[in-house]
């Protein structure tokens, strides 16, 4: 999911294909700087606008409708290998030092299954505090790029990295409602709603 904004509103939010449309519209008649923002990451992103609107449809074609039909086929033709690729198991290669190796040979079960014993319980103690970093992360990268120059941006950021996101909406009083609403936004717990 994208954000674009013009100047300082929010001019679309949803779907690669539906905010470059947007944006081409807009950007025809606008003489303001139109930016756009990917809502996992908070980071701008270069739209190719070339071309008529069924070029640019078919540049950014919508994922879930994509994903279901490349799907589909691939499980009735190809043979079932070995793992559990239904409860999402994904085969990576990890990189250890010697006294590791030596460590998880030792433990019961096997190097995966210690692994993702380690791996469970580091995120029940987390306790939520690297996906808070993270979001705090996402809304920084947002608002440096597009509210840096604001009155009490430094104020706000610092708020933000210290998780008070009551003082953070308060710094931001003066500026843009949409700035500061997608901005709350990517700094709060992720949800699958559409911004609106």
């Amino acid at each position: 999911m994208l954000t674009a904004f013009s100047d300082d509103l929010r001019l679309a939010s949803g779907p690669a294909s539906q905010v470059a449309l947007a944006v081409k519209a807009v950007e025809a008649d606008s003489q303001g700087t139109v930016l756009v923002f990917d809502d996992q990451t908070g980071a701008v992103v270069d739209l190719d606008l070339r071309g008529s609107v069924a070029e640019i449809t078919a540049r950014f074609p919508d994922s879930e409708a994509t994903e279901t039909v490349a799907e589909a086929p691939e499980e009735t033709t190809r043979p079932r290998g070995r793992g559990r690729p239904r409860l999402g198991v994904v085969a990576r290669e990890i990189t250890l030092l010697p006294r590791h190796w030596d460590w998880l040979e030792a433990q019961a079960g096997s190097a995966s299954q210690v692994l993702r014993r380690l791996i469970d319980e580091a995120r029940r103690a987390d306790s939520g505090q690297a996906e808070a970093r993270a979001a705090w992360g996402r809304s920084y990268r947002f608002l440096s790029a597009i509210a840096g120059d604001l009155p009490g941006f430094e104020d706000a950021s610092r708020a933000l990295f210290a998780g008070d996101l009551d003082a953070f909406g308060d710094r931001m009083d003066r500026w843009p409602g949409d700035i500061k609403a997608y901005a709350l936004r990517l700094a709060g717990p992720r949800s699958e709603t559409d911004w609106t």
